[in-house]
């Protein structure tokens, strides 16, 4: 945890690309935003590999599952810019990467949960970010005239505004070959409240709307950049913010016996000793490597 915290302030400072490319240079306003070829020539980076890690080398390990909730403000560059007229390849917002990686095809596969089990068409997904019905009126006019205007049908689609949440899957372990702990995310999922129960008047629960396997969407997410509130120069991409951890969290699941249970279902209805629960995995993990030197 305490090297993972150490890196941080060097990916502060590493990126190269302008918070809004050549505005400095730029000769008239059309030129803003566009990179020039010596930018486009250092841009051109791969995430850094994954390290290889033999099986007989994870002395220790554990799955957590962590909530990355947007209300807070540390969380605040993985959800602006909400409005697509401002969005450029150096500030995006986290959900409208992952949303045009999936419609290019960048990103191969989505899946409906965090296993990775059940994999999503393109039908079940879009199902998942938009919901169409039909207004009283519509269903009144449809019974007199056998058709419905446009005007009387609701539609209604997920935007990056109304992404309420992260979730995270990922593996912490202590890698014996070199004493120490180390990270590594699995899976990410955006949340929001059901559009039909919203379309309904109903109050719903928070709903994961699709998984991405993370690995598989690395090179993408190193294509684009989040805002750096400490420095607007040094824009960092969002494989270097995730895989650094520059977010806060609250872990609401972890790999048990009991068939990986989240914390709710053993503490009821009480938000502090579920958040004390949490605090209490995460002081767990920080000491198990410290504790591997104390003798």
């Amino acid at each position: 945890m305490k090297k993972l915290l150490l890196i941080i302030p060097f990916l502060l400072g590493f990126q190269v690309t302008m918070a809004q490319s050549n505005i400095l240079n730029a000769k008239t306003p059309q030129e803003i935003g566009k990179k020039t070829p010596q930018q486009m020539k250092e841009d051109n980076s791969k995430p850094l590999p994954y390290p290889y890690t033999d099986d007989k080398d994870v002395l220790w390990s554990i799955q957590v599952w962590e909530r990355i909730d947007l209300d807070e403000r540390f969380n605040l560059p993985l959800f602006y810019p909400t409005d697509s007229l401002q969005s450029t390849q150096d500030r995006r917002a986290l959900f409208d990467v992952l949303l045009s990686g999936i419609k290019s095809g960048k990103i191969k596969e989505v899946y409906a949960d965090s296993y990775f089990t059940d994999k999503l068409d393109t039908a079940a997904l879009n199902e998942r970010l938009s919901y169409v019905d039909t207004l009283p009126q519509g269903i009144e006019q449809f019974n007199y005239e056998g058709k419905v205007d446009d005007q009387y049908i609701r539609r209604l689609k997920i935007t990056p505004d109304r992404i309420e949440e992260y979730h995270i899957r990922g593996v912490w372990y202590f890698d014996a070959k070199y004493g120490e702990l180390r990270y590594r995310i699995i899976g990410i999922a955006p949340v929001a409240y059901d559009l039909g129960a919203e379309a309904q008047g109903i109050e719903s629960d928070l709903v994961e709307l699709f998984w991405v396997f993370y690995p598989d969407a690395r090179e993408l997410l190193h294509q684009f950049y989040a805002y750096n509130p400490r420095n607007a120069a040094r824009p960092f991409n969002f494989d270097h913010l995730l895989n650094g951890r520059f977010f806060t969290t609250t872990i609401y699941k972890t790999s048990n016996e009991y068939g990986d249970r989240p914390i709710k279902e053993y503490i009821h209805d009480d938000a502090l000793r579920q958040l004390l629960e949490s605090n209490k995995i995460k002081e767990m993990i920080r000491d198990y490597e410290e504790d591997q030197w104390n003798y």
